[in-house]
């Protein structure tokens, strides 16, 4: 069994998901936020390039200003070196720059809102008196384990009532009356649930707890960059989502169909992982007595020799074997011995030798 992480958002952690099958005893060990590792980053560096085009693009703009003006001054006063071309080519340049820089603006405007951008100062919050935080920093890896066994065996059944719902005053009002299902536990739970759901080819019914899903986690990752409990962030994410404001929808969903994506992934690995781990199971169930495979040695087999096998007909073999290269049919004949195809019946004389050529009496394996 593998040992819990922090469930905190840990974006490093992202290709290191190790979910139990077994929910009821054993922690799944998701780190519910690294789920929007990719998404996150790309979106940072995304901000970031802006943020240096606008300035790199605001200086351009200062730049040509400046540069007019400066142009302008020496025509006005005289001085040698300044012309009426000179400025008009200023003017030029300082219109182009403005043009690019009113550009940015727009496009700084028409950008979705997202969790980074929600954390500054305008958005409202709802302040708990003194709310008391669990804190699972300090406990060991088994204590953790622990706490969420515990917190799931006691909260199960409400999260699964949580996870679907749909309406969001629903959702906001039964979450306002069970506020100790803010937290980490619950969205670890629910992507578990997303998992086992697509697993089983419930796409639509995971698609459904999925939205949920990315509900919990708004509200968690809100609460991160805003540096407060996650249940006082509650009435803010669901006045601000029913608002249906198109950019911060446009974020909401995008993070959506980010994790059901990422879901439907991860269920496609394990599935794979669990079809190849039970045909390794029957292939071990297979092997001979010699470690062959049964199946893997017949399709190494000659026709001919097929033929035998699947007719179960001795006397057929022994008269393949005997028009065989004796080398040849030793090795196809060693290989049936150990893959258990084929079972040598011990002599009833003990002693005595068969003629040159003669083959053994087999018994056939079905």
């Amino acid at each position: 069994m593998c040992a819990a992480k922090k469930n905190v958002m840990d974006y490093s952690k992202w290709d290191k998901i190790d979910v139990s099958d077994d929910e009821d005893d054993t922690h799944p060990n998701v780190d519910t936020g690294s789920l929007f590792r990719w998404r996150h980053t790309a979106r940072v560096e995304r901000m970031e390039e802006f943020e240096k085009r606008k300035q790199d693009t605001e200086e351009a703009y200062s730049k040509a200003r400046k540069n007019r003006q400066e142009i302008e001054g020496k025509l006005k006063s005289g001085a040698d070196g300044a012309t009426k071309a000179d400025v008009d080519l200023a003017v030029k340049q300082e219109a182009d720059a403005k043009e690019k820089w009113d550009d940015l603006l727009r496009e700084e405007k028409k950008q979705a809102w997202n969790v980074d951008t929600l954390s500054k100062d305008g958005f409202s919050k709802t302040v708990l008196n003194k709310p008391s935080k669990r804190d699972t920093k300090n406990m060991t890896e088994e204590e953790k384990e622990q706490f969420y066994v515990d917190f799931v065996k006691k909260n199960e059944a409400d999260i699964k009532k949580f996870a679907f719902f749909r309406n969001y005053d629903d959702s906001k009002n039964f979450l306002t009356e069970h506020m100790h299902l803010v937290c980490e536990e619950t969205a670890n739970y629910m992507v578990l649930m997303c998992l086992n759901l697509e697993m089983e080819g419930k796409s639509a019914l995971m698609e459904h707890v999925a939205h949920q899903s990315i509900v919990m986690q708004f509200i968690l990752e809100l609460a991160k960059q805003l540096e407060v409990d996650p249940r006082s962030c509650v009435s803010s994410f669901f006045s601000r989502i029913k608002l249906a404001d198109k950019q911060y929808k446009e974020a909401f969903n995008d993070e959506y169909s980010a994790f059901k994506i990422r879901i439907q992934e991860r269920a496609k690995v394990r599935l794979e992982k669990a079809m190849e781990e039970a045909e390794e199971e029957e292939r071990q169930k297979r092997l001979g007595p010699g470690g062959l495979d049964p199946v893997e040695v017949m399709n190494q087999l000659p026709k001919e020799l097929q033929d035998c096998f699947e007719s179960r007909d001795t006397s057929m073999l022994k008269e393949v074997l005997a028009k065989m290269d004796k080398d040849d049919a030793i090795k196809y004949m060693d290989m049936c011995v150990k893959s258990g195809m084929w079972v040598q019946e011990p002599s009833e004389g003990g002693d005595d030798e068969n003629d040159e050529g003669d083959q053994p009496k087999p018994t056939l394996e079905g």
